[in-house]
């Protein structure tokens, strides 16, 4: 009786111990299935898009980046794309993970705690995806966009410009299609116009009442510097539209070009002159005088006013007098010598 004691209290000590072995062997096995899971879990739901389950069964907002370079190392704002116009659920023409990044199988289907590799198309900061690659997913759904026919040759397209070095899909408020956080993005390169705005007449930009994307299209244009109209005039006509005319005696620069007189970006002197009056004239005008004798023993000129030879400027601003300095209705006058009508030299 007592041998078989033993061997029933041995069995019993025996059972018990496995029983105790094997919560942790399961422990042990529950991180290697877990990884393995993540990396390809066939069960896994869709999040958001149509098919991301391929994706968000690793990366999920809910999990916190740990600081250790593994495949569970995660990016806390990938799902807020579904707040976005990409993360549409109702419009066919959404697109899904693999539409931009590529089907990435090397990098979906990797196993162990290891970095897995990169995915086909990355868009991060050093990525080695080419410019070019990336730009090509964008324009397969925005090449339709008239507003974005002309990228093809323009500035930013040959300058390598990729589409992510401006906007940002996978946050919710992206910070270039902002009026207030526009220019700060288009500063990042644009470092000139960055001091230019800091000048004390300017547009308001930093006030978020006017963005660089109302003067330009940065996505191609066939304008000069990408203005969104066919010259800097029509452009600028789109607000200055009092300044269009038709005058019955325009100002040859202002039917030119209006940045041979002003710089957009600022300036130091008023409404945004590149120089102030009369220096700012002076480039093309030789300076004058009044209609009267200046000095001692001088002639009189005509009783009108033009050019006397006394080389100086009245007043220091030739727009005390010629006020209607983008063009004028006035009648002319008849030359006192040719009897020829004359203009009224932009005068009110």
């Amino acid at each position: 009786m007592k041998q078989w004691q033993k061997i029933l209290t041995v069995i019993a000590a025996g059972a018990s111990f496995g029983l105790m072995a094997a919560p942790a062997h399961a422990a042990a096995d529950a991180p290697k299935a877990a990884t393995k899971n993540l990396a390809a879990d066939p069960n896994a739901k869709d999040l958001i898009l149509k098919g991301d389950a391929k994706c968000t069964g690793c990366h999920d907002e809910a999990d916190e980046p740990t600081g250790a370079a593994t495949m569970l190392e995660l990016n806390p704002s990938v799902l807020a794309i579904g707040k976005t116009k990409h993360g549409t659920t109702a419009d066919k023409r959404t697109p899904t993970c693999v539409d931009c990044h590529g089907d990435s199988n090397d990098h979906r289907l990797h196993k162990g705690s290891g970095k897995p590799p990169k995915v086909d198309r990355s868009y991060r900061k050093g990525t080695v995806t080419t410019a070019e690659d990336r730009n090509s997913s964008c324009m397969t759904c925005h090449q339709k966009d008239p507003k974005r026919s002309h990228w093809a040759g323009s500035a930013h397209q040959t300058q390598d410009v990729a589409c992510n070095s401006c906007h940002q899909v996978h946050a919710k408020k992206d910070k270039v299609r902002n009026k207030v956080t526009q220019a700060e993005v288009c500063f990042t390169c644009h470092k000139e116009q960055r001091a230019q705005y800091q000048r004390p007449s300017r547009h308001p930009i930093v006030e978020g009442k006017v963005a660089c994307s109302d003067c330009h299209n940065v996505h191609g244009s066939i304008g000069p510097k990408l203005v969104k109209r066919d010259s800097t005039n029509e452009t600028c006509y789109t607000c200055h539209m009092e300044k269009r005319g038709p005058f019955a005696r325009p100002h040859e620069p202002v039917t030119e070009d209006c940045g041979i007189c002003h710089n957009p970006h600022g300036t130091t002197a008023e409404n945004l002159l590149k120089q102030r009056p009369p220096f700012l004239c002076n480039e093309c005008h030789s300076p004058h005088g009044a209609a009267m004798p200046q000095l001692a023993g001088q002639s009189a000129a005509l009783a009108l006013v033009s050019k006397n030879g006394v080389i100086y400027t009245q007043g220091r601003g030739c727009v005390n007098c010629h006020t209607q300095i983008h063009g004028s209705n006035n009648p002319a006058r008849q030359d006192q010598n040719s009897g020829a009508p004359t203009p009224q030299f932009l005068l009110r």
